[in-house]
């Protein structure tokens, strides 16, 4: 693949079925468990047998089951690809774009992505439960001075934000509202209790600018998503969910990248190859699902892949251009991570398919040809990653 994404296979490989278990607190199984049940889901929602697979993608951070012992147990008896990729919601889409050429040059018939985390019962990525085999290298420099968890990274960023376009805690309280307001009508969502902007100003700090709401929940739980050729996807049943375009990757870190402060969206270096890729522009985005750690990564990421200028997502909030229902942009039209599930990003892929093939029932947007979903950007790992999903 070139460098500006062009030589993407655009629409070659599709996204047939989708399957995942109930997101909960406590899910009682291992995430061994959780992931055959979001695999097998995903394969009969597909029309296809276990039989049909014979490639495995997943990531992580030592907290699921790889490829290779989960094909012995699902009984697949060739497991011709496979990609298990260390890192977190940065990599979460670049599974998708490898999956995609797996596909497209013939080296795997049908490919699973697939997700699965005790991310609330067993090691939660608060940081408690982190041991040094876990810890990044950068640990040893951040220990000294408390500055050790995703939470606080991000924090810094949006303070920069704040002083630089004056972007306010409303303004953040407004995307956590509105990602709420999408949960409420969203049966797989953890969190279904309405709440105000005044409930969010009201919820205790966690990392000063965010307060409790401003960040995602603590979730077990598992998705996983079927990948097939487009040609044979017309003869499954349902609508063939094309990816478009992807593109991963990015720099080291934000100055790394040219940025001169902490304001910039990491999301800038891909936005480019991603849309080069797909063929397309931000205009051509129907609906996007955009990965919301927290509140603030959303902001960034409307303004970094270039629907906006720098400074005018807090009057577009105003503006209700994001809303689900009359919104230009319907936005994390499940709530998100933020509220109803937090599986490193793989159930934006999920929610991104049902608004596709039109089974999103109360959630379902008009337009719903043609969606972006991201991964984490560039915070904290250096890394980004995003698709494009369209109808065929």
């Amino acid at each position: 693949m070139s460098g500006n994404g062009e030589r993407f296979p655009r629409g070659q490989a599709a996204i047939v079925g989708i399957g995942c278990t109930e997101f909960s607190k406590d899910s009682g199984v291992s995430t061994f468990a959780l992931a055959t049940r979001a695999i097998r889901a995903a394969i009969a929602d597909a029309g296809l047998e276990i039989g049909d697979i014979d490639g495995l993608c997943t990531y992580g951070t030592a907290d699921s089951v790889s490829p290779n012992l989960l094909a012995q147990a699902l009984g697949i008896q060739s497991l011709n690809y496979y990609v298990d990729q260390y890192l977190g919601g940065s990599v979460s889409m670049s599974v998708m774009g490898q999956a995609t050429l797996a596909v497209s040059a013939g080296v795997a018939d049908c490919v699973i992505c697939y997700r699965a985390i005790n991310g609330r019962s067993e090691i939660r990525k608060n940081g408690a439960g982190a041991g040094p085999a876990r810890a990044p290298w950068d640990i040893q420099f951040k220990m000294p001075s408390g500055y050790m968890v995703p939470a606080q990274e991000m924090a810094m960023n949006a303070r920069a934000h704040m002083l630089r376009y004056g972007t306010t805690s409303e303004d953040l309280g407004r995307i956590a509202v509105l990602s709420r307001t999408n949960a409420l009508d969203n049966e797989r969502a953890m969190m279904r209790k309405p709440i105000t902007l005044d409930d969010y100003m009201a919820s205790e700090w966690i990392a000063e600018p965010f307060h409790k709401l401003d960040c995602c929940l603590e979730t077990d739980g598992a998705v996983a998503v079927v990948i097939v050729n487009a040609e044979r996807a017309r003869d499954l049943p349902h609508r063939p969910v094309l990816i478009q375009g992807a593109a991963w990757g990015g720099g080291i870190s934000i100055a790394n990248n040219g940025f001169d402060d902490l304001a910039e969206s990491p999301a800038r270096p891909i936005a480019d190859r991603l849309f080069k890729s797909a063929g397309m522009s931000p205009q051509d985005i129907d609906f996007a699902e955009f990965y919301d750690c927290f509140t603030y990564p959303v902001l960034s990421q409307i303004e970094g892949y270039g629907f906006c200028k720098a400074g005018e997502v807090p009057g577009m909030l105003k503006d209700g251009a994001f809303d689900r229902a009359t919104g230009t942009l319907p936005i994390n039209t499940h709530g998100g991570l933020l509220s109803e599930g937090y599986i490193h990003g793989m159930n934006h892929v999920y929610e991104a398919v049902q608004q596709i093939r039109g089974d999103a029932a109360h959630r379902q947007v008009k337009k719903h040809d043609v969606a972006l979903v991201t991964g984490q950007l560039g915070y904290v790992s250096g890394y980004s990653s995003a698709t494009i999903l369209r109808g065929a």
